[in-house]
């Protein structure tokens, strides 16, 4: 057999529109392109040559391409095949990830969505293969979800304004903020990121705005705040619903006029940056609880964007699995390991309350943990059990004639044991935030770990 042109692609489908329009797009992107219009017609074209990739649809009248697939992993197991459907269906995903495609697709296609995985598998024109790979923070999925939320960032990035992103922990804000940088025109200048829940308070200001010498107890040297380090790039202030109050109207003050103080300066001084602000909780929410200013939401809600979390993206579980397993198979040194049917089933049935942190860290710990080739449905229990709050009646039940600090302390205990001290969890269920559940773990003198999952 022939060696594969080095962008080299066979499309089959059924319908001349769509193979006649993929073709032409391909085409003009470098790819050398053949098309068929059924599996008969591939199965010819595919005798004594092999193509880079195959793009098929799933369901044709003289077959299907999941047959075409395992025809094609066992004569050119190199080629990287890509399935098409009209059906999109999460057992259809399964099955087609687990038997070798790359990744799976609903109609009606994106292109640019086809040609950014390409991008990922293939080198570009004139790139050695060898040149070609993976950074291992792309924004990984297919989910019509994910593409909307995308669609979204890359107009944002087009327009060059403060983002506000809200969505749940886990699911990957900082990615996409990365993902809003990498596509503007301050992508050659710093990213900078701050988490304002992890800078204690007294020093978050100094953090961001920067400080001179002698300007409190301990400011031995000048020093660069955040906002100065992003110039003319991007500042990233995660969890900004952990802003304190009192240092809310000096960043509303940054945000209108582009200008910053530092502590001890007298002089304001301008930058050039893009904010993007991310949070976990509804900072609506918050301004109605008295506990965000609403001026400054307004401010930096000038381009809303909403990350859906994992289960509303589950489609997408497959590819995400694949790709942390291989992802950490690499690191251990291993094999990359299969999943059996019954553990992908479970994956997608599974509610990630943690989103994609959570099914990073458990297909991390499973590929780690275990020494087989198949990866089976008992590495499944109990980590599967919905985390559910505990039972009202119960809870309150064993509240009456406590105090009110009893009472917290109790409710805190219960939650961390429902959560299997999982804290950020138990901030999303008491609908706090994840420092206020930290401070009264200090406070009550509560050892986390001792309800984890033994």
């Amino acid at each position: 057999m022939s060696s594969a042109f080095t962008r080299s692609v066979l499309v089959v489908d059924d319908e001349p529109g769509m193979r006649a329009g993929l073709a032409m797009n391909l085409e003009r992107d470098g790819w050398t392109v053949e098309t068929a219009s059924g599996v008969a017609d591939a199965t010819r074209r595919l005798t004594g040559k092999s193509f880079s990739v195959m793009i098929t649809d799933v369901r044709m009248p003289d077959g299907d391409g999941l047959y075409l697939m395992r025809q094609v992993r066992k004569s050119s197991p190199s080629t990287a095949v890509i399935l098409l459907t009209a059906y999109g269906s999460v057992p259809e995903a399964v099955s087609a990830m687990q038997e070798g495609a790359c990744h799976y697709f609903t109609k009606p296609l994106s292109f640019e969505a086809l040609r950014a995985h390409l991008s990922k598998i293939t080198p570009p024109v004139g790139v050695p293969a060898a040149a070609a790979k993976r950074e291992g923070n792309e924004i990984l999925g297919n989910s019509a979800a994910l593409q909307r939320c995308l669609e979204r960032a890359r107009h944002a990035a087009r327009a060059n304004a403060d983002v506000l992103v809200e969505a749940e922990s886990g699911t990957g804000k900082e990615l996409i903020a990365r993902f809003i940088h990498n596509a503007s025109d301050r992508k050659n200048k710093p990213f900078v990121a701050v988490n304002c829940s992890a800078v204690p308070e007294q020093l978050l200001e100094s953090e961001l705005f920067g400080h001179t010498r002698g300007a409190f107890t301990g400011a031995t040297q000048n020093r660069l705040g955040r906002f100065a380090a992003a110039e003319g790039g991007t500042l990233l202030l995660d969890e900004i619903g952990e802003m304190p109050l009192d240092l809310q109207p000096k960043l509303l003050r940054v945000l209108q006029e582009r200008q910053i103080e530092p502590l001890g300066e007298s002089k304001p001084i301008a930058v050039d940056i893009r904010v993007i602000a991310t949070t976990n909780v509804s900072l609506l929410e918050m301004v109605g609880q008295g506990r965000f200013r609403a001026d400054l939401y307004y401010r930096l809600n000038v381009i809303p964007i909403s990350l859906p979390p994992l289960r509303q993206r589950r489609e997408d579980i497959p590819l995400l699995a694949r790709e942390f397993a291989e992802r950490f198979s690499a690191q251990a040194g291993r094999a990359v390991p299969e999943f059996s049917t019954e553990f992908m089933n479970g994956l997608l049935r599974h509610e990630w309350p943690g989103n994609i942190r959570e099914l990073s860290n458990f297909i991390h710990r499973v590929v780690t943990l275990s020494d087989s080739d198949v990866i089976d449905d008992s590495w499944l229990s109990p980590e599967f059990l919905h985390v559910t709050a505990p039972p009202a009646v119960e809870v309150m039940r064993g509240f009456a004639g406590n105090s009110l600090r009893e009472v917290e302390r109790s409710l805190l205990e219960k939650t961390l044991e429902a959560t299997h001290g999982n804290r950020t969890h138990a901030a999303e269920m008491l609908g706090v935030s994840l420092r206020t559940i930290r401070n009264r773990i200090r406070e009550y003198g509560l050892p986390p770990r001792s309800f984890a999952l033994r």
